[in-house]
């Protein structure tokens, strides 16, 4: 067989469609198959040639989403008018609003029915979430006063945890009214930790992204 000269492009197309049938469809209404009625004439072997899983699939997409938006993120840890609990400030409010995840929860899985989702979010948050974007703030923070930790790696950790796995509605299927009081019971936790970074703003938000996520189901 002919080997596919142009790898990349496949893999554009692939994302292309798995990305338009999850918004279209939902993660859990699309299959394989789905997608591969509407690649044109390529077949299965050709996604699983360059993609394990159906997962792994999601995973891609949604890295593709991502990828702008998080360079905007990494702005803000460089910005130099800002101090630390600011920085973190910043960082909740723009990454909650910002829009790509109003098509991230319209896509998404039920992550507590599929063990390897789930998986792969925790390992995000811990390895990547909380040490390339939340320990930096809060190590500068603790240099400038501004946030007094006594272990930012721990602290790093917990604050991705409880923001990106305890709240999250496509984890634990929490309706609006249920995350509004998870992410009461959040800033509660911060601020006696003497961190004040969330506001009603962001807690309208993620009721809104739950309603999102409940209305795609």
């Amino acid at each position: 067989m002919a080997r596919n000269k142009y790898p990349e492009e496949t893999v554009n197309l692939i994302l292309d469609v798995a990305g338009r049938l999850f918004l279209e469809k939902g993660y859990e209404h699309t299959s394989i198959q789905d997608i591969i009625d509407n690649l044109g004439g390529l077949s299965k072997g050709a996604i699983y040639h360059h993609f394990k899983s159906k997962e792994e699939l999601l995973d891609a997409v949604t890295d593709r989403m991502l990828e702008e938006s998080n360079q905007k993120l990494v702005g803000i840890l460089e910005r130099k008018d800002l101090n630390g609990i600011e920085k973190l400030r910043t960082l909740f409010r723009s990454s909650l609003c910002r829009s790509v995840q109003n098509d991230i929860f319209k896509t998404a899985p039920s992550f507590y029915n599929n063990p390897k989702l789930l998986a792969s979010l925790l390992y995000e948050t811990i390895e990547l979430t909380a040490p390339e974007y939340i320990l930096p703030i809060i190590r500068e923070g603790i240099a400038d006063g501004s946030i007094a930790a006594e272990y930012p790696e721990q602290l790093a950790e917990l604050i991705s945890l409880v923001a990106n796995v305890w709240i999250n509605p496509m984890i634990f299927d929490n309706s609006e009214e249920e995350t509004y009081r998870k992410f009461l019971v959040f800033d509660q936790m911060l601020k006696g930790m003497g961190l004040d970074i969330v506001d009603e703003e962001m807690m309208a938000r993620m009721r809104e992204l739950t309603a999102i996520y409940q209305r795609s189901k």
